[in-house]
């Protein structure tokens, strides 16, 4: 039933992560799917959209590179062969980018971690609420 499932980390919120380690590993035993592990790197106008100013333009390269690491790390807690596992690193807007890759890589799920809603999700939206109303694909949200 689920074969490809894309799991969005967000390396500076490993604790959402955690939430959502149980359902990953249980699903993946299920039917011996492959893991797609995504994290996202906020591009400049990303940042300037919200009225947030960064004081340098950090190396692309350096960037992706320390994302890549954090993001190996993450997954080093999930228990699933690194044979059925697969990272991606892209930059841009969260909620675009995942659903892009979801769409890429025909994904049958997506499972994202979430905080309860407060005043301000509901004010400026939150990245699971995006992609639970836009993808094309099943998604299972975890609290």
């Amino acid at each position: 039933m689920y074969k490809t499932i894309l799991v969005p980390v967000d390396i500076s919120e490993i604790e959402l992560t955690r939430l959502v380690i149980p359902h990953v590993e249980t699903l993946a035993r299920l039917e011996d799917s492959h893991i797609h592990f995504v994290t996202v790197m906020p591009s400049s106008p990303y940042y300037a959209a919200f009225g947030l100013a960064i004081a340098a333009v950090p190396d692309k390269q350096e960037a992706k590179d320390a994302a890549n690491d954090a993001l190996s790390r993450v997954i080093t807690e999930f228990k699933i062969p690194v044979n059925r596992t697969k990272t991606h690193i892209v930059t841009g807007a969260p909620k675009d980018q995942i659903l892009k890759l979801a769409d890429s890589i025909d994904a049958d799920l997506i499972v994202i971690g979430s905080h309860r809603p407060s005043v301000k999700t509901y004010v400026l939206g939150s990245n699971a609420s995006a992609i639970v109303s836009y993808a094309r694909c099943p998604v299972l949200v975890v609290r």
